[in-house]
């Protein structure tokens, strides 16, 4: 079974914990690099780990959150290796896997109820990269 890497901030912490269940409930392993509690944290101590985690092989697939979605998703992007989607509906969610073949789904916990950040992680974990065209345009990603 995949490998999950999961990593938020204060604003995430709820909505991790959420995730973290359902996706053991899934049958998924999940390693979670924090933060661990609802107090004022920086969002990159908690999502290079995420990051590292995929870029390393340790896990395939990763799960970031911070309250607007855009410092997780900056942080991650640093990374070679990483492709990291703010998503905020299902749509987007599977558009990111098709055509961007990301390895990260960004949730931005502030704008997204849970239900919806739950449907993404199923679509986002179930949808296929196309590769194709899309291919050639992900190989010029990385400096």
């Amino acid at each position: 079974m995949s490998v999950i890497a999961i990593g938020s901030d204060h604003a995430g912490f709820e909505y991790k914990e959420l995730i973290i269940d359902r996706l053991a409930d899934k049958g998924f392993v999940v390693a979670d690099f924090g933060c661990y509690s609802s107090e004022s944290v920086d969002y990159p101590d908690f999502i290079h780990p995420v990051a590292d985690a995929i870029e390393t092989g340790f896990a395939e697939w990763g799960i970031i959150l911070c309250g607007s979605g855009n410092g997780a998703a900056m942080t991650a992007n640093k990374h070679q290796e990483i492709r990291a989607a703010i998503c905020w509906n299902v749509e987007l969610a599977s558009l990111a896997r098709q055509h961007n073949d990301a390895n990260v789904l960004t949730i931005p916990a502030r704008y997204v109820d849970e239900t919806v950040a739950l449907e993404m992680i199923d679509t986002f974990l179930e949808t296929v990269f196309e590769g194709g065209r899309h291919q050639r345009r992900v190989d010029k990603i990385p400096l």
